[in-house]
Protein backbone atom coordinates (compact mmCIF):
# COMPACT_ATOMS: atom_id res chain seq x y z
CA UNK A 1 0.00 0.00 0.00
CA UNK A 2 1.28 3.54 -0.98
CA UNK A 3 1.72 5.76 1.87
CA UNK A 4 1.86 9.39 1.37
CA UNK A 5 3.81 11.79 2.94
CA UNK A 6 1.50 14.70 2.44
CA UNK A 7 -0.99 12.71 4.36
CA UNK A 8 0.73 11.37 6.88
CA UNK A 9 2.23 15.10 7.75
CA UNK A 10 -1.55 15.96 7.78
CA UNK A 11 -2.04 13.34 10.68
CA UNK A 12 0.91 14.37 12.24
CA UNK A 13 -0.15 18.02 12.34
CA UNK A 14 -4.06 18.03 13.28
CA UNK A 15 -3.87 13.83 15.05
CA UNK A 16 -0.70 13.56 16.55
CA UNK A 17 -1.88 13.75 19.57
CA UNK A 18 -3.40 10.79 19.43
CA UNK A 19 -0.80 8.62 17.91
CA UNK A 20 -3.07 8.44 14.19
CA UNK A 21 0.18 9.39 11.75
CA UNK A 22 2.15 6.34 13.50
CA UNK A 23 -1.20 3.91 12.62
CA UNK A 24 -1.18 4.92 9.58
CA UNK A 25 2.33 4.47 8.43
CA UNK A 26 3.23 1.38 10.83
CA UNK A 27 -0.01 -0.61 11.99
CA UNK A 28 -1.73 -1.09 15.12
CA UNK A 29 1.35 -2.88 16.46
CA UNK A 30 3.25 0.39 16.58
CA UNK A 31 4.56 0.79 20.51
CA UNK A 32 5.05 4.65 19.40
CA UNK A 33 1.25 5.04 18.31
CA UNK A 34 -0.37 3.59 21.40
CA UNK A 35 2.29 5.57 23.61
CA UNK A 36 0.46 8.65 22.50
CA UNK A 37 -2.79 7.65 22.52
CA UNK A 38 -2.22 6.39 26.31
CA UNK A 39 -1.42 9.70 27.23
CA UNK A 40 -4.87 11.14 26.65
CA UNK A 41 -6.65 8.64 29.47
CA UNK A 42 -3.66 9.09 31.49
CA UNK A 43 -3.86 13.44 31.22
CA UNK A 44 -7.87 12.58 31.74
CA UNK A 45 -7.57 10.60 34.89
CA UNK A 46 -4.81 13.24 35.89
CA UNK A 47 -6.98 16.05 35.71
CA UNK A 48 -9.85 14.52 37.60
CA UNK A 49 -7.66 13.52 40.53
CA UNK A 50 -5.85 16.55 40.44
CA UNK A 51 -8.50 18.43 42.64
CA UNK A 52 -7.57 22.38 42.05
CA UNK A 53 -4.19 22.18 40.51
CA UNK A 54 -3.95 24.09 36.92
CA UNK A 55 -5.08 21.95 33.78
CA UNK A 56 -1.69 22.18 32.29
CA UNK A 57 0.30 20.46 35.13
CA UNK A 58 -2.64 17.58 35.07
CA UNK A 59 -2.89 17.12 31.27
CA UNK A 60 1.32 18.21 30.29
CA UNK A 61 1.86 14.61 28.88
CA UNK A 62 -1.11 15.02 26.77
CA UNK A 63 0.35 18.48 25.47
CA UNK A 64 3.87 16.45 25.03
CA UNK A 65 2.17 14.44 22.84
CA UNK A 66 0.75 16.79 21.00
CA UNK A 67 3.70 18.69 20.45
CA UNK A 68 5.36 16.09 19.64
CA UNK A 69 3.47 15.31 17.06
CA UNK A 70 3.82 18.80 15.26
CA UNK A 71 7.63 18.03 15.49
CA UNK A 72 7.00 14.33 14.16
CA UNK A 73 5.11 16.21 11.23
CA UNK A 74 7.82 18.62 10.40
CA UNK A 75 10.17 15.43 10.54
CA UNK A 76 8.07 13.47 8.22
CA UNK A 77 7.61 16.52 5.68
CA UNK A 78 10.83 17.60 5.23
CA UNK A 79 12.18 14.17 4.13
CA UNK A 80 12.98 13.96 1.13
CA UNK A 81 10.48 11.95 -1.36
CA UNK A 82 13.36 9.40 -2.04
CA UNK A 83 14.38 8.56 1.14
CA UNK A 84 10.45 8.37 2.24
CA UNK A 85 9.98 6.09 -0.38
CA UNK A 86 12.71 3.90 0.48
CA UNK A 87 10.92 3.41 3.92
CA UNK A 88 7.15 3.22 3.75
CA UNK A 89 7.11 2.55 -0.39
CA UNK A 90 9.38 0.05 -1.50
CA UNK A 91 6.91 -2.75 -2.42
CA UNK A 92 4.35 0.05 -4.17
CA UNK A 93 5.81 0.59 -7.03
CA UNK A 94 4.78 4.64 -7.30
CA UNK A 95 7.00 7.56 -5.90
CA UNK A 96 6.32 10.16 -4.51
CA UNK A 97 5.96 13.68 -5.75
CA UNK A 98 5.32 16.13 -2.76
CA UNK A 99 4.06 19.82 -3.59
CA UNK A 100 2.55 23.11 -2.62
CA UNK A 101 0.02 21.85 -0.31
CA UNK A 102 3.04 20.13 1.91
CA UNK A 103 5.08 23.02 2.01
CA UNK A 104 2.17 25.42 3.27
CA UNK A 105 0.75 22.47 5.61
CA UNK A 106 4.66 22.40 7.01
CA UNK A 107 4.18 26.65 7.56
CA UNK A 108 1.26 26.55 8.74
CA UNK A 109 2.66 23.50 11.42
CA UNK A 110 5.94 25.08 12.25
CA UNK A 111 3.60 28.33 13.30
CA UNK A 112 0.91 26.89 14.98
CA UNK A 113 3.87 24.42 16.95
CA UNK A 114 5.87 27.42 18.04
CA UNK A 115 2.60 29.37 19.21
CA UNK A 116 1.77 26.48 21.47
CA UNK A 117 5.01 25.70 22.68
CA UNK A 118 6.03 29.27 23.58
CA UNK A 119 2.13 29.85 25.26
CA UNK A 120 3.30 26.32 27.37
CA UNK A 121 6.51 27.99 28.33
CA UNK A 122 4.97 31.23 29.70
CA UNK A 123 2.17 29.48 31.32
CA UNK A 124 4.38 27.36 33.06
CA UNK A 125 6.50 29.98 33.99
CA UNK A 126 3.75 31.89 35.28
CA UNK A 127 2.66 29.09 37.48
CA UNK A 128 6.47 28.20 38.76
CA UNK A 129 7.24 31.69 39.96
CA UNK A 130 3.95 33.63 40.90
CA UNK A 131 1.45 30.99 41.60
CA UNK A 132 -0.83 31.68 38.49
CA UNK A 133 -1.08 35.41 39.23
CA UNK A 134 -1.42 36.40 35.24
CA UNK A 135 -4.50 34.06 34.59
Amino acid sequence: MHKNKTFASFLASVLGGFGMHRFYLYGKKDVGGWIHLLTVPLSLISIIAGGNRPILLLASLFALSVLSGFLEALIIGVTPDEKWDALHNADSGRHSISGWPLALLLVLTLGIGAIMAIAMLARTFDLLYTGGAYG
